[in-house]
C-alpha cells in the first residue's frame, strides 16, 4: 500500500453521480489523494463548484492538457445524465481530453432510491429508478470496461491497477420492505458488476461492489423517506454511515496491489442489525 494520502497519486478517475452525498466525498477524496478526477452530475452549478474547490486544492496545470507525471488534484466536469450513453462517452473521453489518458478508475455512484414496496411505492417513478441504477450502470460497465481492458498488458495484465467501483446498497442482498422496489434495482446492479468482474478480472481489470447500509445524505429525501423513517434510523443504529466513511473504503479498495482484490463488501453502521 502506498504512502497514507497518496494511494490514489497519478491515477485518472470518473466518478458519476458526484454533486452530492457518496459521490462528492469519493471525488474530493481521490483528488486529494492526487489523482485527477472526471465528475459528473445532472446540477451543473454544483458540479462546477465542486470542481472549482478540487482545482484550489490541487495542481496549478491548466486545463486541458496531459497531466504531469505524478500529479493529480485536478479535475474536469461532464454535467448531464449518467444513464445517458452520449453522457458516459462524453466522460471517459473527458479523461482523455483533460487529462491525456484513459481513466484507470471508474465510480459508478449515480443513482437514486425509492422509498415503499412493491404494493406502496410510487410505480410513476419505477422506471426513471430502474433507469439510472440499472440501465444507466449497465451502460457505464460495458462502456468503462471497453476502454480499461486494453489498458493491461498481455505480459502482465496486474502490472498497474484497473478499477471500476459499482457503489451498490446492502438492501441489494437482504431486501426490506421499507424500500423493496430500490432494493430490487441494486440486486440486479450487484449481478451486474459480478458478471463483469468474472468477464474482466483474467484481464486485469478488478471490478468492485461496495454495498452500503445507511448512509445519511440527500439520498434519504430524494427517496421519499419520510421524517419518521429517518428519525428512527438515527435513534436504532446511530452514529449511522456518512458519504466520507464510504470514500474511506473506497481509497482501501483502489490502493491495494494491482493483483489484490476486495471485490464484495456490505460496510454497515455497527449497531444496524438489518437491513
Amino acid at each position: 500500500m502506498q504512502e497514507n494520502g497518496k494511494q490514489s497519486k497519478g491515477r485518472i478517475a470518473v466518478v458519476t453521480g458526484a454533486t452530492a452525498g457518496i459521490g462528492r466525498a469519493v471525488a474530493l477524496s481521490l483528488a486529494a489523494q492526487g489523482a485527477a478526477v472526471v465528475v459528473n452530475g445532472r446540477r451543473a452549478d454544483r458540479l462546477q463548484a465542486l470542481v472549482e474547490e478540487i482545482n484550489a486544492q490541487g495542481r496549478s496545470a491548466p486545463l486541458p492538457g496531459p497531466l504531469p507525471e505524478g500529479e493529480g488534484g485536478r479535475a474536469f466536469a461532464v454535467a448531464g445524465d449518467a444513464a445517458d450513453q452520449p453522457i458516459i462517452d462524453a466522460m471517459l473521453d473527458g479523461a482523455v481530453s483533460a487529462f491525456g489518458a484513459e481513466a484507470d478508475l471508474v465510480i459508478v455512484n449515480a443513482g437514486r432510491g425509492l422509498g415503499g414496496s412493491v404494493l406502496t411505492s410510487d410505480m410513476a417513478q419505477w422506471e426513471a429508478m430502474y433507469e439510472i441504477n440499472v440501465m444507466g450502470a449497465a451502460r457505464m460497465l460495458r462502456s468503462a470496461g471497453q476502454r480499461l481492458a486494453p489498458q493491461c498488458a498481455e505480459s502482465d495484465p496486474v502490472a498497474k491497477p484497473r478499477d471500476i467501483v459499482v457503489i451498490g446498497s446492502n438492501v441489494g442482498k437482504h431486501i426490506s420492505p421499507f424500500s423493496s422496489l430500490y432494493g430490487s434495482s441494486k440486486f440486479a446492479a450487484g449481478a451486474l458488476a459480478e458478471a463483469t468482474r468474472r468477464e474482466l478480472g483474467p484481464k486485469g481489470v478488478r471490478v468492485t461492489l461496495i454495498a452500503p447500509g445507511i448512509v445519511l445524505s440527500e439520498f434519504q429525501e430524494v427517496a421519499g423517506y419520510t421524517d419518521e423513517l429517518v428519525e428512527g434510523f438515527k435513534q436504532k443504529f446511530a452514529p449511522l454511515l456518512t458519504p466520507e466513511d464510504i470514500a474511506r473504503l473506497v481509497s482501501f479498495v483502489v490502493s491495494q496491489p494491482a493483483g489484490v482484490h476486495a471485490c464484495d463488501i456490505v460496510i454497515r453502521p455497527t449497531r444496524q442489525d438489518y437491513p
